[in-house]
């Protein structure tokens, strides 16, 4: 009988390459969203939908019934608020394992947190990462197994937060950030998602795991940015964001979100975890090498990123004042 996979958070951005792997991987796969899951990248796919979000006790019952493995992707990684992030990524993970509990199958549980998590102290979405890995650990029930993966910052087509880097980048803009030495790991969504595929096949008990690519040490910025700019065929002026610029900044838009009724991604939190310094990863971290390894390089995931966004129209050509100047060949 094939293993049926019930999976949270499977609308989200990396949650819909997640749902594409486990169909490719030989899964049935189950979900839960709000509403109809009506997406380019998940009309090819078969499965099936229980309507309700993390908050009803009953769909995710209805959900996780029968089901061999639970993927718990779904979490809020921007909001207006530290208790809007609480009750999505902490109680929500509480009524995930509630639900679990009830069901008389003995299930695993992949919990999708953040490399973020180990830096509690920077921000409410750190913060409520990690707490929600330490109530799966403490309420799921022995018969139960879980896993926790953590990834690192995630990007590839349909990416939304990223993109601003790429349209810095394009309108001659290279943000340097004031950081020395500091190291961040980047992963493409597709090896993300195939990495998910592979732990579930394996279903590691008590276990956290990182998750970057073939440099799981990660990157310098200028690396990122060198890495943009020949994606883009582009070459921009480097511009060092001072810290108290990037904080002064920070703190002004989320005042200006909130006035406004939006939802802010640079917040005063972000803008600590963006001056931190240390978020590479390490071999030993990772899913073992005969379990998976990341077959996109950051240079290949640019390129292909890059592209699509073109296709889509969320990019456009090079502007031509910018391609005379330092176009790269």
């Amino acid at each position: 009988m094939t293993r049926l996979a019930a999976v949270t958070g499977a609308t989200g951005f990396l949650g819909r390459y997640v749902v594409g792997a486990l169909a490719a991987s030989g899964w049935r796969v189950r979900i839960l969203a709000r509403r109809p899951a009506a997406h380019p990248q998940l009309e090819h796919l078969e499965f099936e939908t229980i309507r309700g979000d993390l908050s009803d006790a009953h769909a995710l019952r209805e959900l996780i019934d029968g089901a061999d493995m639970v993927i718990h992707a779904a979490a809020l990684i921007k909001a207006r608020s530290a208790a809007a992030f609480r009750a999505v990524n902490v109680d929500g993970t509480v009524n995930v394992a509630k639900a679990v509990n009830d069901c008389r199958r003995a299930s695993s549980v992949i919990l999708v947190s953040s490399m973020a998590a180990r830096e509690p102290q920077l921000s409410s979405y750190a913060r409520t990462k990690r707490t929600s890995e330490e109530v799966l650990a403490r309420e799921l029930q022995a018969r139960h197994t879980w896993t926790v993966v953590r990834p690192c910052a995630i990007y590839g087509p349909w990416d939304r937060e990223t993109l601003g880097i790429f349209r810095a980048v394009l309108h001659g803009i290279a943000p340097r950030v004031p950081a020395a030495n500091a190291r961040i790991a980047l992963l493409h969504a597709e090896d993300a998602a195939r990495a998910i595929a592979a732990i579930c096949d394996r279903t590691p008990a008590g276990v956290v795991l990182e998750l970057a690519d073939e440099r799981p040490e990660g990157y310098a910025w200028e690396e990122i940015i060198s890495a943009a700019e020949r994606a883009l065929g582009v070459k921009a002026a480097a511009i060092r964001v001072p810290r108290v610029a990037l904080r002064t900044a920070a703190a002004l838009n989320l005042v200006t979100a909130l006035a406004l009724g939006r939802t802010p991604m640079l917040t005063p939190g972000k803008a600590r975890e963006i001056l931190h310094a240390d978020w590479g990863s390490t071999t030993e971290r990772q899913p073992p090498r005969e379990w998976w390894r990341a077959e996109i390089s950051l240079e290949q995931g640019f390129r292909q990123t890059v592209s699509w966004y073109r296709s889509q129209r969320w990019l456009s050509a090079a502007p031509p004042r910018l391609a005379a100047r330092g176009a790269v060949h």
